[in-house]
């Protein structure tokens, strides 16, 4: 007899669904597993967050919801898109706090994506005008931005030379310094879609004959370098990391990508990392889903700690992930970014509002940014 449950989103029902029950991240409680996605918005001048995106990440939050901040650059040569924000000055760290301090504010759980594009860059965002840093010379070709409108730019990276490498492990690490100290609850490392660690990470883009290049276990090498920096600042509890595996962003294809992704899984489950983030292989580009014979269940079952999925997830697909075991906790992107109250909508199984594209990267600190409806206000 399942009697009715009066739960935090005002919903009564006969039990929660799936996505709706509570788990434990660490050291963390949840009250469900509705993640915010690290989305890229565009809206962080001169590379400072905004008041503005304090009102954002509010509207998103829930009292024991997990939110992944937007991709945040570790340093002046981690930047490849306009107006995105970074967390090596101590401007940027007082500008993030308020921001941290509203999520908690409503009881949220709020981690820092912290992260370096390498090649997927030009010049213009470059210190000095200098070319960006990657673990090759190889540039990458024109290629429609995610929005489908602009075309980006990119201009040939200049090879990181093997002693260069470790100084930008330690950016890494000052940043996850920096995120604490802001106030978030940990980091999360970007190591997925063709970004640098992405970058050394797949044998299409890494051609290195050093250290840190030719095996499995030598392209792995500096993203784990990475991991153990971060895990040795700031404790493992504190540390996910994002992956993808099978993807081919920004050219940054594998010849064998479920080799990669396990050996990465099991080379975290040495520094025990609270989450693994995951996207799945139907997503190969941005955006785009795809049938793939591929599955991350392999890497979901050899990751000791909290296994995260995205890539494409609507309620019903989300739901049959945890039910079924194949994920702990389920990304959003879009439809978080479209409904800010998106938990409450899955919970009623209300209707979702429909997102726009054209507003995604736009610099408007209130259009297609903090004006989407809640429940309440449609209803």
């Amino acid at each position: 007899m399942g009697g009715k449950v009066q739960g935090q989103y005002g919903v009564s029902s006969e039990a929660p669904i799936p996505l709706l029950t509570p788990y434990t991240l660490g050291k963390f409680q949840l009250s469900h597993r509705v993640v915010l996605a690290p989305l890229t918005r565009q809206r962080s001048w001169n590379n400072v967050p905004q008041p503005h995106a304090i009102l954002y990440y509010s509207q998103r939050t829930t009292k024991g919801g997990l939110l992944i901040a937007e991709a945040t650059g570790v340093s002046d040569t981690a930047q490849g898109y306009p107006q995105t924000p970074g967390i090596w000055t101590k401007e940027q760290v007082e500008a993030w706090k308020p921001i941290v301090d509203a999520v908690h504010a409503k009881g949220g759980i709020f981690f820092c994506q912290i992260g370096h594009v390498g090649r997927v860059s030009n010049t213009g965002f470059q210190p000095n005008g200098q070319a960006p840093i990657s673990c090759t010379d190889k540039p990458l070709t024109p290629q429609s931005q995610s929005n489908g409108f602009n075309v980006a730019q990119f201009s040939t990276p200049r090879r990181l030379i093997t002693e260069e490498i470790p100084q930008v492990v330690n950016d890494f690490r000052l940043a996850a310094r920096n995120a604490i100290e802001a106030g978030f609850d940990g980091v999360e490392i970007h190591g997925a879609h063709g970004y640098l660690l992405d970058q050394f990470m797949k044998d299409h883009v890494n051609d290195r004959t050093d250290k840190y290049g030719g095996s499995l276990e030598n392209r792995c090498r500096f993203p784990l370098e990475v991991v153990e920096a971060i895990v040795d600042e700031i404790g493992a509890d504190k540390v996910g990391i994002r992956l993808s595996p099978f993807a081919d962003y920004a050219e940054a294809g594998d010849s064998n990508p479920e080799a990669l992704g396990l050996y990465m899984v099991e080379s975290l489950n040495k520094y025990g990392l609270v989450y693994c983030h995951m996207v799945e292989p139907r997503m190969k580009t941005v955006g785009e889903k795809c049938e793939s014979p591929h599955s991350l269940l392999p890497m979901r079952k050899a990751f000791r700690g909290t296994f995260i999925v995205a890539g494409g997830y609507d309620r019903e697909d989300g739901n049959n992930a945890v039910a079924e075991d194949r994920a702990d906790l389920v990304v959003y992107g879009r439809w978080f970014l479209a409904n800010p109250d998106l938990p409450k909508r899955f919970a009623r199984n209300a209707p979702l509002n429909k997102y726009n594209r054209e507003t995604f990267y736009i610099p408007d600190p209130v259009l297609g940014y903090t004006d989407y409806p809640f429940l309440e206000d449609t209803e």
